[in-house]
């Protein structure tokens, strides 16, 4: 856990999407160390991996948040995705940075930056934090620099906190990290990422599948850190 010394002076709220997983966490406690008061937003969506929600409570403990909201907002009515709906999720394939892949869920970022830029708005917080990674694995067309660009303009537009002369910043501070550079920085953080979870497709008792392509990109990121995975052999 970070320390609560780190740059309090100002506590600036801000709202960040928490979703139990690596990176998430890491962007959150950026934001933290940056001296913003945390509002983490975790949305049920009807996503299959529904342990990370565990996660997610567990980290907002962690991080000390000074509001935790479940939101549910249920795109499996939609499917379209191995992450909602019937289609497999992939196993133990190369992952591509351009193909988009079958755990896409069809304009979720989108939906989960609209209802935190809300709660932001109520909040009168100009900053939201989300922890997209575009160098890593890009196959997701929301995690771009181009679109995090977009929706920020979007904001001004759509709100009456643009109209008023207000701003918003969506901050991505991993997006152009390595998985292993995001290890490393939590590391220097003190991150306790024993309480994540990043699997697609978890068995019924919670553990990674440990083939899935999140999985992989995990384990590839614990390897080029040189750091034991706190998950692998419990």
């Amino acid at each position: 856990m970070i320390s609560d010394s780190v740059n309090r002076k100002s506590q600036i709220p801000a709202v960040v999407l928490l979703s139990g997983g690596l990176d998430s966490y890491t962007a959150a406690a950026i934001a933290k160390a940056d001296g913003f008061q945390l509002y983490a937003l975790t949305v049920r969506y009807g996503q299959r991996h529904v342990r990370e929600i565990e996660a997610a409570r567990n980290v907002a403990s962690a991080l000390g948040v000074e509001r935790h909201i479940e939101l549910d907002v249920d795109l499996s009515a939609f499917g379209g995705s191995a992450l909602t709906g019937d289609i497999p999720v992939p196993k133990d394939r190369a992952i591509s940075s351009t193909d988009i892949p079958p755990t896409y869920v069809p304009a979720r970022n989108t939906v989960f930056l609209a209802l935190a830029l809300g709660w932001a708005e109520v909040l009168g917080a100009g900053d939201i934090f989300i922890g997209v990674n575009a160098l890593d694995y890009s196959g997701y067309p929301d995690c771009r620099p181009e679109y995090i660009a977009a929706f920020e303009r979007l904001a001004s537009l759509a709100t009456a906190t643009g109209v008023q002369g207000g701003s918003f910043r969506i901050h991505a501070p991993l997006q152009m990290l390595s998985k292993a550079d995001i290890i490393r920085k939590g590391q220097a953080m003190k991150l306790d990422y024993g309480l994540t979870h990043s699997c697609y497709d978890p068995a019924p008792d919670g553990r990674p599948c440990g083939h899935c392509d999140s999985c992989q990109l995990r384990a590839a990121g614990f390897a080029e850190a040189g750091v034991a995975d706190p998950l692998v052999g419990r």
